[in-house]
């Protein structure tokens, strides 16, 4: 398995496993009434396709196998950039299917390389890949110079904030995300 920065054809690939970080129920939720999962993954697709999008190939880190089957993903960016890189999305679900999300709360801000999404096929689950994945993104931030790596668990998630304390990650705050309660952890240098 090899972390390598994402490519365009990883696209639809991406797309799925970011569903799979939002859970479906989340998908669904911004997608509204009358609108499938197929539609909300059409819609991702393209904002990983995207060149200024929050969910773009170019903040993507993925993990592959040796014909190149994409079976992990890391979607990360500078939080400072939150508010640009959010109009995409913004902009994608009042268009597809007539929702306003303009008013979604911030989950992170300047200081911070922030972990948007982090998810891997089940099938390839406790073989390390998670962890590989999140040190790949602590070195991009490094490289960046920000002091700072930051993500948000679900409280009702201790199988990852143990994943993320293994790492080195540390409680910095409290948070909310679509009315979940959750915790903002942190990868300090």
């Amino acid at each position: 398995m090899e972390i390598q920065s994402a490519q365009k054809s990883h696209a639809q690939s991406i797309a799925r496993l970011i569903m799979q970080a939002m859970n479906y129920d989340c998908c669904l939720y911004f997608a509204g009434p009358g609108n499938t999962l197929d539609d909300f993954e059409r819609v991702l697709t393209g904002l990983v396709l995207s060149d200024n999008s929050q969910y773009s190939y170019k903040n993507t880190l993925v993990a592959v196998d040796e014909d190149g089957e994409v079976f992990g993903v890391c979607v990360s960016y500078d939080g400072g950039q939150l508010h640009s890189l959010r109009e995409a999305f913004v902009k994608a679900m009042k268009d597809n299917f007539g929702r306003d999300f303009s008013d979604i709360p911030d989950e992170t801000g300047p200081g911070e390389l922030y972990i948007d999404s982090i998810a891997v096929s089940e099938k390839c689950r406790g073989k390390g890949i998670a962890t590989k994945l999140l040190n790949a993104v602590i070195d991009r931030a490094r490289g960046m110079g920000l002091p700072a790596v930051g993500l948000l668990v679900d409280k009702n998630n201790p199988k990852a904030e143990k994943l993320y304390g293994r790492v080195g990650f540390e409680y910095a705050n409290d948070n909310t995300w679509g009315g979940h309660p959750m915790k903002h952890l942190q990868y300090v240098f």
